[in-house]
């Protein structure tokens, strides 16, 4: 059962001052500045990257050009690392730089920059500079093993650092963007003119990494949007094609969870530099090929995906579900374990670390709960693990198998002192209540004013008493969804709706009165377009 919290009444009809308000934006600059983005304000000074390190960078970076030193940009297997590696090689590669991209193995070196990286980039020849994108802040030993084999090391980054930080040659780092989001910053610093071809690299990542949609993330995003609207890169045309969508219709949603899952796909199953090839290519059948070599990939991983979730939900109701998900088994495969530890908060609302069980070494990924630091959490034992990083939200590990059972014993214990009720408490945050007669086109089009929505500018949310159902049908192939249609008492308004995913638990029937939770959405079906309401929750009421 969800707590329905709503977080304001609405005012002389004002919805969109109040929508503001709720996500902290109250002042006449922070709303002016919300409404009407502008791309100069992003900038290495309003994302509080340290410019000492930053000028470090590009002089190093500049001296390896004019050298001709071979450099290498050190990637990640995720929709922000390709995206970050994508953008720092095609710059370097624009400015006649001896650069090379890589993307490690999820399945041979672990996660970021590690001695089994450099060892096997060693192998190809000397190299001169290693450039991390999207990882590195935590890669002290690797850093240390670099500069012992005479390379240089420039991280950026844009996870949680620890308190001792690896002694790179420069480390342009900030907390408030993506990985790409930083990459893209020093690239535009690299370049001599004022042009922003990867803005629509930067949008994937930043809706792809969940990162919040305020301050700069929501300016890049904002002309990101546009930019891919406009893209010409055959890579992606050939993705957005193969997940059918027009380009032209492209925006936050279609980005998370249509092109987002088939560019990651990869890098969780197989290599992620097919990824990387098909974001840079410029040859239109190499595109075909490698955007049907990741919609294969991406059924493929989402059917593994499922069966890891229903045997690790099996798993969790036979060991008894506790403050806190600690699921391990050899059957997991490494690149899904993060997919099925966010399913299963969204299935029991509890922190959730699941872990492919290696025989020496284990890798897991964990997903949290509002409020409840999990890399902060995490690292209380750290003492037991090889490595870990991450967020606030969602983090990884490695770990001895042979100390599973001493790790999973620690973090319940420290569960016991952390994990707070209000913690555990799943809330639906409702914007405000609003009366049935500003359920309307007006209200749809004041509410488009705050897109681009995602993480911290969620789509605005409201409620509304006192709904009559009128009718109601089971659709969908597997029989999960709602349709409804709602009237008012002695009135003549009418409005349809639509809840995901409750069929099979339907007990409501024509003539119930209900309060209704929901986001207002535009339906376009044959040339036709009218709102209607898409139900996050809704309760029968007593009478």
């Amino acid at each position: 059962m969800k707590k329905w919290q709503v977080e304001s009444e609405i005012k002389n009809g004002d919805i969109i001052s109040v929508l503001l308000k709720n996500r902290g934006i109250t002042t006449k600059k922070e709303i002016e500045d919300f409404l009407h983005p502008k791309l100069i304000n992003v900038t290495t000074e309003s994302v509080k990257i340290n410019g000492a390190q930053l000028k470090k960078a590009l002089t190093r970076i500049k001296k390896a050009i004019k050298e001709n030193q071979k450099i290498i940009v050190f990637g990640d297997y995720d929709v922000d690392g390709i995206c970050a590696s994508a953008i720092l090689w095609e710059t370097l590669n624009s400015l006649h730089a001896n650069a090379l991209p890589y993307i490690p193995s999820r399945f041979d070196e672990g996660y970021g920059l590690s001695k089994e990286g450099i060892d096997n980039l060693l192998k190809t020849g000397g190299i001169d500079l290693i450039i991390t994108v999207d990882n590195g802040i935590v890669a002290n030993d690797a850093v240390d093993y670099a500069n012992k084999n005479g390379i240089d090391v420039i991280i950026t980054d844009h996870h949680v650092p620890t308190e001792k930080l690896p002694k790179a040659l420069a480390i342009v780092h900030t907390t408030l963007l993506c990985g790409t989001g930083v990459a893209y910053l020093l690239s535009q610093s690299l370049k001599t003119g004022n042009e922003n071809s990867h803005l629509e690299l930067v949008v994937l990542a930043t809706i792809a990494d969940l990162v919040p949609l305020t301050g700069a993330n929501r300016i890049l995003v904002y002309f990101g949007l546009q930019k891919l609207k406009e893209t010409k890169r055959p890579g992606l045309l050939a993705l957005m094609n193969k997940a059918g969508i027009k380009k032209e219709e492209m925006d936050t949603y279609k980005i998370g969870h249509m092109i987002a899952p088939r560019l990651n796909a990869m890098g969780r199953l197989a290599s992620a530099m097919d990824s990387l090839r098909l974001i840079c290519t410029n040859n239109k059948q190499k595109a075909e090929d490698l955007a049907e070599t990741l919609n294969k990939t991406n059924l493929e991983r989402q059917r593994i995906t499922q069966e890891a979730l229903a045997h690790a939900k099996n798993k969790a109701e036979e060991k008894g579900i506790k403050n806190l998900l600690f699921i391990a088994d050899e059957s997991y495969q490494q690149g899904i374990v993060g997919l099925v530890a966010g399913r299963m908060v969204e299935e029991y609302y509890l922190p959730s670390i699941i872990i492919s069980k290696g025989e020496k070494y284990s890798r897991a990924s964990a997903r949290s709960v509002k409020g409840f630091n999990i890399i902060e959490f995490l690292r209380s034992a750290s003492d037991l693990l090889v490595d870990v990083g991450g967020h606030p939200m969602a983090a990884g590990f490695t770990v001895e198998t042979a100390k599973l059972d001493l790790l999973e014993k620690k973090l319940f214990e420290n569960a016991k002192k952390l994990l707070k009720t209000e913690h555990l408490e799943r809330v639906l945050r409702i914007d405000l209540e609003l009366d049935h007669l500003l359920i309307n086109d007006e209200t749809y089009s004041q509410i488009q004013k705050l897109e681009p929505f995602g993480m911290a500018n969620p789509e605005p949310t409201f409620l509304t008493k006192n709904l009559i159902i009128s009718n109601i049908k089971i659709v969908g192939k597997d029989g999960k969804h709602l349709k409804f249609q709602f009237i008012v008492q002695d009135s003549k308004f009418k409005i349809g709706g639509i809840a995901f995913g409750i069929g099979e638990k339907n007990k409501l029937k024509i003539g119930d009165k209900v309060d209704v939770v929901y986001t207002i959405e535009e339906n376009a079906w044959n040339g036709y377009k009218n709102i209607e309401l898409k139900i996050r929750d809704l309760i029968k009421i007593k009478e």
